[in-house]
């Protein structure tokens, strides 16, 4: 009698931090841990999908960031007719990521995309977390565990042939603003681990909210503008929910010369961050408790006075052109992350080139993206290096063109909606016993290696894997 046993294959997140999309291989049958799109330097203008399909039983969401989702237009083109698996918060959230990104493709026109994302729903099938599904006709079982990362965010426990592996998909770093922290994991054979950050940690969660007030104080003292680069889903969040928290404590003091932090303008220049924004208030049922009891005292951390929201084309123009004109000081939070697109790259444009103002990057900004370029070239106080001279002439290309760097650049990792090096390896530390195999992906080489070296001198028994694309385990 043949054996069954497990197959491990990367198809996306080995060489970069971006395209993850795993395959769970059991026998004749294969479940699919994400479909995300390639960003930075994993960028492709092909993204048809360019591996085999029919015999993916299913597709398994981790959580609905594009670099984990994003292909999944490209997955239901090619034909794959199976249940979509995800969380609860990820079934209200996908659709708005996923109608977002449509909205930009080229390849498929307005009609194809509403098609495409009614097939997308149709297939949809939401599971709440801890609760173990079993996939008809395999012997694959899986379950969804609270990540930390964003909200509706998960880790995959999958169980097959008698063994069990954990897809971390992104974890989260602990105390992150409304969301559940990590379920830390039991154990697994094999653990396919993100690590991102897996050469260094996080300030901690006071301390980014403490400078970041401090950082815009200091920014305003210049007279410019502050402009904050963010991902429409999770960080925008985050920012908003810090930034109520700093007006509520320290709401009389100034923020710029004559204007408390009471009286500052908060503009949210980002259609799908507002639109995810609503969703997330909709959604507060998952928030963590800390969150939960602010709204018991009648706070409201997504939305305040001080809070302006723009959302046609023209508002983003006239907003811009006003800003652009006045001496008013206002924290701006526009899309994309990376700068590789949105609003954002209109700002830059105007606004780089004035040593007045201020970009404070709060995210990880992918390698060959416009955001890390600006962060490494331009004139700033960033928490790597912070004695770093600048380049005599630095300049980013946004749309084609050269645009000079004048503006100060300000990295605030903390911010990041990744956990840490402690956190990852804290991860793998709880799994008692230790896996067989620990298999480190979602993150560049440097980080890679960093991280594995620390992994296998704490778990000496375990093999410490960086795999290629499509690597069978």
């Amino acid at each position: 009698m043949m054996t069954t046993h497990i197959e491990i294959k990367h198809h996306g997140a080995v060489l970069g931090v971006t395209g993850s999309c795993h395959e769970l291989r059991v026998g004749e049958s294969s479940i699919l841990i994400d479909c995300g799109l390639f960003q930075g330097t994993d960028f492709r203008e092909d993204l048809d999908i360019d591996f085999e399909i029919e015999h993916i039983r299913a597709l398994v969401v981790t959580h609905v960031h594009v670099d984990h989702v994003g292909r999944i237009p490209y997955l239901l083109i090619a034909g794959f007719k199976g249940p979509i698996f995800c969380t609860e918060p990820s079934a209200e959230l996908l659709p708005a990521m996923l109608e977002d990104a449509l909205k930009f493709n080229e390849k498929y026109s307005k009609q194809q995309g509403k098609q495409i994302l009614k097939q997308m729903e149709r297939q949809l099938r939401p599971l709440p977390f801890e609760q173990w599904q079993s996939l008809l006709g395999t012997d694959i079982k899986f379950r969804f565990q609270h990540a930390g990362h964003i909200l509706g965010s998960a880790y995959v426990e999958c169980e097959a042939a008698g063994e069990r592996v954990i897809f971390s998909g992104d974890l989260g770093a602990p105390n992150s603003p409304l969301l559940i922290e990590t379920t830390p994991p039991t154990q697994c054979d094999v653990l396919v681990l993100e690590s991102t950050y897996g050469d260094k940690d996080h300030e901690s969660r006071v301390d980014r909210r403490l400078r970041l007030k401090s950082l815009v104080e200091q920014a305003f003292m210049d007279g410019g503008l502050v402009l904050i680069p963010a991902f429409s889903l999770g960080r925008t969040q985050d920012l908003l929910y810090e930034l109520e928290g700093i007006i509520h404590e320290f709401g009389q003091d100034h923020a710029a010369p004559n204007v408390p932090w009471n009286k500052l303008e908060i503009i949210l220049d980002s259609p799908l961050g507002a639109k995810i924004t609503e969703l997330y208030r909709s959604l507060k049922s998952y928030w963590n408790q800390e969150a939960q009891d602010l709204l018991k005292q009648g706070r409201h951390p997504l939305t305040f006075d001080q809070l302006t929201i723009i959302d046609s084309h023209e508002d983003h123009l006239i907003c811009l052109e006003s800003l652009v004109k006045s001496d008013k000081p206002a924290i701006v939070i526009a899309g994309s992350g990376m700068c590789a697109g949105g609003r954002v790259v209109n700002y830059l444009k105007e606004l780089l080139a004035d040593p007045h103002n201020d970009v404070i990057f709060v995210g990880f900004q992918a390698e060959d993206t416009p955001g890390r370029v600006i962060v490494q070239n331009g004139p700033r106080f960033g928490e790597d290096d912070p004695t770093d001279e600048p380049d005599e002439y630095a300049w980013v290309e946004l749309d084609g063109e050269r645009y000079e760097i004048n503006a100060q650049i300000h990295k605030l990792n903390g911010y990041s909606a990744h956990g840490g090096q402690t956190d990852l390896i804290n991860f793998a530390l709880a799994l008692g016993p230790p896996p067989r195999e620990i298999r480190l992906v979602h993150g560049e080489t440097a980080a890679k290696l960093v991280l594995q070296a620390k992994l296998q001198a704490l778990l000496p028994t375990v093999d410490v894997v960086i795999p290629l694309m499509e690597d069978a385990g």
